[in-house]
């Protein structure tokens, strides 16, 4: 009798997930600069400026009064009550400190929710051009990530592009606004439109507002502050945008139930928690007044314009982004494949930029600049740039 030799593999569901092309480009950058090479670096999604002095001091504080043991699972409690507090104020969400969960970073938050509400076989609608992890995280969950291009819904309309892209195994929305990789601010009327048609195919609302603090034009609307939606969503936030706290891993849920109980088990038996010390560090980070991060905003609207600017008189057209610090340019005047034009970009004029394509079919012919930079940098990337297509 023959017996047959079982082989070491990963898991099947692995298969189609891949890894981030912004990762291997920053790895293709950090090689430039080892070599001893500049690079005017656009490629990056982190704030221009540190940690705030206070936020670093409450750290340090945290662990010189030994505040290093486990916390609960779903967060310390006075985090998630000033959490609950601001959503309420500033969200208009009306959520309490049991329908809060902290996770490691805003990702994490996100992660938890496509594994919370996803069957295998479920399809989830999503604007195009979309940030890069989201379809792997759907993908990971055995779901089927469906496009929807966004500037031919917002054209035609939000409501019959959703009817157009739903299938009967439709199960949820996933809803970024400010949007990255194009800077696109969802309207009130828009957010509505979605809401509308959630509730009447009865789907969940995955929303993402990573960039909630960073919109120059219109206004920021969570989408779970509408009428019937609070039941029906989960949304994503970070400490890393609008407190520069990247590194810190540090971002948080909201959800109501039956989700919430979904998501604690999730981030239990993922992570068992954030770092201690970290969550006491965003606590005084959600002390910051809102004056510092509209000082911050217009710096970043400051660059906005500067890089806009240049990219356009570089003849890339591009439009004048809304939200979040990315400028999206259409570089089809030098060649529609978007991974040749960041190849030359970066070999050519030694400027990072992420090729359009990454983030969807749909980005193809484009490529993302990041303005969270210093001044200098678009300065002297734009000059780069001059030179090399001139």
């Amino acid at each position: 009798m023959t017996t047959k030799t079982k082989s070491v593999h990963l898991a099947k569901r692995l298969d189609e997930v891949g890894f981030s092309d912004i990762v291997q480009i920053r790895n293709k950058v950090l090689e430039l600069r080892a070599a001893g090479e500049p690079v005017h670096a656009f490629h990056g999604g982190e704030p221009f400026f540190e940690t705030p002095e206070t936020v670093k001091y409450a750290g340090l504080k945290a662990l010189a009064e030994n505040r290093t043991r486990y916390a609960p699972s779903s967060g310390i409690d006075p985090l998630r009550v000033a959490i609950a507090k601001k959503l309420q104020t500033k969200n208009h969400i009306d959520a309490t400190t049991e329908d809060v969960i902290v996770t490691v970073g805003g990702a994490h938050a996100l992660y938890v929710a496509f594994q919370a509400v996803l069957d295998p076989g479920d399809d989830v609608l999503l604007f195009s051009p979309y940030w890069t992890p989201i379809r792997d995280m759907i993908t990971l969950a055995q779901a089927r990530p469906v496009m929807v291009p966004t500037s031919t819904a917002r054209r035609n309309g939000l409501t019959s592009a959703l009817e157009h892209f739903s299938t009967p195994a439709t199960r949820a929305i996933y809803y970024n606004t400010p949007q990255n990789p194009s800077g696109i601010v969802f309207s009130r009327e828009e957010a509505e439109e979605v809401a509308a048609f959630a509730i009447k195919h009865n789907l969940v609302v995955i929303a993402d507002e990573a960039y909630e603090d960073l919109v120059y034009e219109g206004e920021h609307v969570s989408i779970a502050s509408l009428p019937g939606m609070a039941e029906r969503t989960i949304t994503a936030w970070t400490f890393s945008k609008t407190y520069a706290m990247t590194g810190w891993r540090a971002g948080y849920a909201v959800a109501k139930e039956p989700f919430m109980t979904g998501l604690r088990k999730l981030v239990l038996y993922s992570t068992n928690g954030v770092s201690t010390p970290t969550q006491w560090a965003a606590l005084e980070a959600m002390a910051l007044p809102e004056s510092s991060i509209a000082a911050r905003r217009d710096e970043y609207r400051r660059r906005r314009d500067l890089l806009v600017k240049g990219l356009n008189e570089l003849g890339l057209e591009c439009e004048l982004p809304a939200g979040a610090f990315y400028a999206f340019p259409s570089v089809r005047k030098i060649d529609k494949d978007s991974r040749s034009v960041a190849t030359q970009f970066l070999e050519k004029a030694h400027v990072g930029t992420i090729p359009g394509v990454v983030f969807g079919a749909q980005g193809e012919g484009h490529v993302r600049f990041s303005y969270a930079v210093s001044l200098e940098t678009i300065h002297d990337g734009m000059e780069a740039l001059r030179k090399m297509l001139s």
